[in-house]
């Protein structure tokens, strides 16, 4: 009788590019792997930015100085020299970085992801150009072009400064007395189920009222506007700092708060160490709301009855009819209210680190 042998196959070479063949137990598989794709990795790590790219501000910047140039004939000519003026230190300045970023990997994949949008933004400023001064679009003064803005940001900086130190003191103070009390109460009428009882009719009635409806109230009963100001800013944190908390604090999960009495926690222990730290996530959305509705208070409520601040300055140059002045006041709150919620962004990021899918500011 012929006695049959058993031959182990070999490997045959597969015919996909990037394709491993094994061998496990007389069985031949293929296993398909997928290709790097190094072209994109190149792209992304490139010793420096595409021509086109690095150009774009630059370009950007003497395509909306010349539209200013030939609309604003009838404009003082000390507006048309600070605006020069800044659009050279835009060509300086952009010049400096294309020529940096070829040795700073983290100042190119910067400008990769900013430069179109700064691009975008200088030719906006040419077109506002053309609304205001080249078809009046818009009416003056009430819609003064970038050049007028920005001749108004550069003389009343002193002023617009100290306004801008005023709101942040009052801004900050309401600021942190509500997220306190907002945070003490959430946290007892998410534990405790009596003070829930008689904690959520009052946020019911109370909560959904605007901060700013309470104004004249807040005049009366409040021995200075600084104070009333504060107030009103701490009442409206007040609510969805409570309500988040409140409902961060209800929603922690009961399998942590078995474990945690199981091993001997006390109620401090799975308040502070349980509960608290659970809620964190709604906790910071709270934050954020909060933050918001303030900035809104904030700017109702100085230009009622506080003497300085920017919410004062608005109000001030409007009555002067320097639309000017608002339109810098306004700049000047975009960048302090942004600057602001990035602050608290970057605190959330440090603190929920662990967390996915976050959005990012």
């Amino acid at each position: 009788m012929r006695q049959l042998s058993w031959r182990k196959p070999s490997p045959s070479p597969s015919p996909y590019k990037g394709e491993a063949t094994h061998v496990q137990q007389g069985y031949v598989t293929s296993v398909r792997t997928r290709p790097e794709n190094n072209s994109a990795n190149r792209l992304e790590n490139g010793s420096r930015l595409p021509w086109p790219m690095q150009l774009a501000v630059p370009v950007a910047s003497l395509i909306t100085f010349g539209i200013h140039l030939l609309l604003s004939k009838q404009s003082p000519p000390l507006e048309t020299h600070s605006y020069m003026l800044l659009f050279w230190e835009i060509l300086g300045v952009s010049i400096v970085l294309a020529i940096a970023q070829s040795f700073w990997t983290a100042l190119r994949q910067w400008m990769r992801h900013m430069w179109p949008i700064f691009a975008a933004a200088i030719l906006l400023l040419g077109l506002w150009d053309v609304i205001t001064l080249g078809f009046h679009l818009l009416p003056l003064p009430y819609f003064p072009g970038p050049a007028a803005v920005l001749r108004s940001l550069i003389s009343d900086r002193a002023l617009l400064l100290d306004s801008t130190w005023h709101s942040l003191v009052l801004l900050l103070s309401g600021y942190t007395l509500g997220v306190i009390v907002g945070l003490v109460s959430g946290v007892c009428i998410g534990w405790s189920t009596s003070v829930r009882y008689w904690g959520m009719p009052l946020l019911k009635v109370v909560g959904p009222i605007p901060a700013t409806a309470w104004i004249p109230f807040a005049m009366v009963v409040s021995p200075s506007a600084i104070a009333s100001a504060a107030g009103l800013i701490a009442l409206a944190v007040w609510f969805p700092v409570t309500m988040l908390t409140a409902s961060g604090i209800s929603n922690t999960r009961a399998s942590y708060l078995d474990v945690a009495r199981t091993l001997g926690a006390g109620r401090a222990y799975l308040i502070f160490r349980v509960a608290v730290p659970a809620a964190v996530p709604n906790i910071f959305i709270g934050l954020f709301m909060g933050l918001g509705a303030s900035f809104l208070t904030l700017v109702v409520a100085e230009s009622i009855g506080v003497k300085s601040g920017l919410g004062w300055y608005v109000s001030w140059a409007q009555g002067w009819a320097e639309y000017g002045k608002v339109f810098a006041a306004l700049i000047i709150m975009a960048a302090f209210f942004s600057t602001l919620m990035t602050l608290l962004f970057k605190i959330r990021d440090r603190l929920l680190v662990w967390q996915k899918g976050i959005i990012k500011w």
